[in-house]
């Protein structure tokens, strides 16, 4: 089998994709980055309007849920959009609801993760927070299995000479494989979806969401 094809084949296999340096975490197509204006013009277009509950945020059906939408920034870049549930759950179905969203991620071709993180159903949830102050929350990756192959070739390309890929020692197939690996693993945990189970203070339970551009986060740059 040609090389670049072998590389390609075992890239795809991988539970992680490749990606390019340019490659963010996208919601709803958009990618989370650029001004904050920017972000909130191109959502409005997606049909959310001006939140009547919460100062500077939107509002709007999201994964068939009502939700409030916040845009969040580090040196006027975006690097988080949070979404919070607009109505309150009681114990019982906002474990159905946490399932529910688990399974979606794990069915999702866009998501990757590393384990089960659904909630026993024999769990106290109310027990467990209160007294164990125990949080409920579950992580994916954002994947894109159809860009897999390009981004493959263009990190290899980058990163390997044309002489390295002329010959192609079990060496440095290992070489390329293992450098390969370690940049889909790191790529992809830049692009973290992530979503945990908040109790109001009210009463009830609601479901909060993150969508991350971790390559926007603060880093102490600015201390």
């Amino acid at each position: 089998m040609n090389k670049i094809l072998f590389l390609i084949a075992m890239l795809i296999i991988l539970p992680v994709g490749v990606s390019a340096q340019q490659e963010v975490t996208k919601f709803l197509g958009i990618p989370v980055d650029g001004s904050k204006s920017e972000m909130i013009r191109k959502l409005k277009e997606k049909g959310f309007e001006p939140s009547s509950i919460l100062e500077d945020a939107l509002e709007g059906e999201f994964n068939g849920t009502d939700v409030i939408i916040k845009v969040v920034t580090n040196n006027n870049k975006v690097w988080r959009i949070g979404i919070i549930d607009k109505g309150h759950m009681d114990e019982t179905n906002i474990k159905i609801r946490f399932n529910k969203l688990c399974q979606q991620f794990e069915n999702n071709g866009k998501y990757s993760t590393l384990s089960d993180q659904t909630i026993p159903d024999d769990e106290d949830i109310a027990y467990e927070m209160a007294v164990h102050d125990k949080r409920y929350e579950a992580v994916y990756y954002q994947t894109d299995s159809a860009t897999i192959a390009k981004e493959a070739l263009t990190f290899i390309a980058q990163k390997y000479s044309s002489e390295d890929q002329t010959e192609l020692t079990d060496e440095l197939k290992e070489e390329i494989i293992k450098t390969a690996t370690i940049h889909a693993m790191e790529s992809s945990l830049k692009r973290p979806v992530w979503f945990m189970i908040d109790q109001s203070l009210l009463g009830g339970y609601c479901i909060t969401m993150f969508y991350d551009n971790e390559c926007n986060r603060a880093n102490g740059e600015d201390l």
